[in-house]
């Protein structure tokens, strides 16, 4: 996956840089990076009002799943159309696997 397309989007293209910097403002604490660096987005559904994303963690074990969820969906509300509702869904498949993340992401680990 390229740094261009991170994750899939089906949507309005107007709407995809405000969506792109609400979750890059969402930081994974046990990396210290944004969900969208460390590859942990993986498709985004916006339609008839109605936002639908599908998110993983790095690990099934994460201590801080509900933060991140919670924070996603605080960041998302804050920047889109206040009549949007907000879906966040957590998925397991396909597992995460380093190679979802950025060059920034692999750069800053040392990869």
């Amino acid at each position: 996956m390229t740094d261009e397309n991170r994750f899939l989007y089906d949507g309005p293209q107007e709407l995809l840089p405000t969506l792109v910097a609400a979750l890059e403002r969402v930081v994974d604490p046990e990396v210290a990076m944004n969900i969208v660096d460390v590859g942990l987005v993986y498709g985004v559904v916006v339609k008839d009002n109605r936002i639908d994303l599908n998110v993983t963690m790095t690990s099934a074990a994460c201590p801080v799943t509900d933060i991140i969820i919670e924070d996603i969906e605080t960041q998302l509300d804050r920047d889109l159309p206040p009549d949007m509702l907000i879906h966040v869904e957590l998925v397991w498949e396909p597992p995460w696997t380093p190679e979802r993340m950025s060059e920034k992401a692999r750069g800053f680990m040392g990869w």
